[in-house]
């Protein structure tokens, strides 16, 4: 059994096929959350998530930045209508976690300092959102991780229990991960394990224990699909490349990230 702990087969891009695909990873024993990144692909992740009784989750929430995703709608231009959409949807049984949410200086757009600061912002109105409902986050970081371990540290430094979430498609340094395996928090990894071996080290020091994969279908298809339409039955490349950097087998990656993202969702 694998599991896929950040897809978005509720994205267009599986419009055509969506049923298939998906019912390729449930005959193949391979379990998913389909990750929002706004209002209405959250509410996407969960109509397809309702179709299924068992293997098929959704996670909700409003991505960092969303210009590739949502016709140039940025951060900056959403009204608190939108972040109440999203916690009228929260408390479905269905949804699993909260994110797609966190922090992007990448790809920031306009007046820097402003984007920034509603970032911040956003996330952290994710972030309390998940600890009430004690539900994990799943948290997106690129060129943010210093601002973002200080946001998480003074929101989770008095509030000991309840889940903390996962860094989704981790690339960051091992001292980041450090700081974040610290408050609480896995680490995936993705396909780009494939072609890459610019994270073999950090992927060899990380403990088992504290890593899931993931495939972020559609985009950044393994090896040997890279360039193509990216799927979560795909996510067996990920776990693979994880075994052989570790010198582990892929059933033991399989089972425990597996169980590791099983207990991190509550599924």
């Amino acid at each position: 059994m694998l599991f896929d702990s950040h897809t978005h087969v509720n994205f267009k891009d599986f419009d055509a096929d969506r049923d298939a695909v998906i019912q390729r990873c449930l005959d193949a024993d391979i379990w998913m959350i389909n990750v929002g990144t706004d209002v209405a692909y959250s509410k996407k992740a969960i109509e397809i998530a309702h179709a299924y009784q068992e293997g098929v989750y959704a996670s909700i929430g409003i991505h960092p930045v969303r210009d590739e995703i949502s016709n140039g709608v940025h951060p900056n231009d959403l009204d608190d209508a939108d972040f109440s959409a999203i916690e009228n949807m929260a408390g479905d049984e269905k949804v699993v976690a909260i994110g797609e949410t966190g922090l992007d200086y990448f790809r920031i757009v306009g007046d820097e300092v402003r984007a920034k600061e509603k970032q911040k912002e956003l996330f952290m109105k994710h972030v309390e959102l998940a600890k009430k409902l004690q539900k994990p986050l799943i948290i997106h970081c690129r060129d943010a991780h210093d601002d973002l371990i200080e946001i998480l540290v003074s929101c989770f430094k008095f509030h000991v229990s309840g889940p903390r979430g996962v860094m989704h498609f981790f690339t960051g340094t091992r001292e980041d991960a450090q700081k974040y395996l610290d408050l609480g928090f896995h680490l995936s990894f993705s396909g780009v394990l494939t072609f890459t071996h610019d994270y073999d080290e950090l992927v060899r020091w990380a403990p088992l224990g504290k890593i899931v994969v993931e495939t972020d279908a559609p985009f950044v298809a393994p090896m040997p699909y890279r360039g193509k339409r990216n799927e979560p039955s795909y996510v067996k490349y990920a776990a693979q490349r994880i075994a052989d950097i570790k010198g582990l087998s892929l059933e033991e990656v399989a089972m425990q990230t597996t169980q590791s993202a099983r207990e991190l969702f509550m599924v």
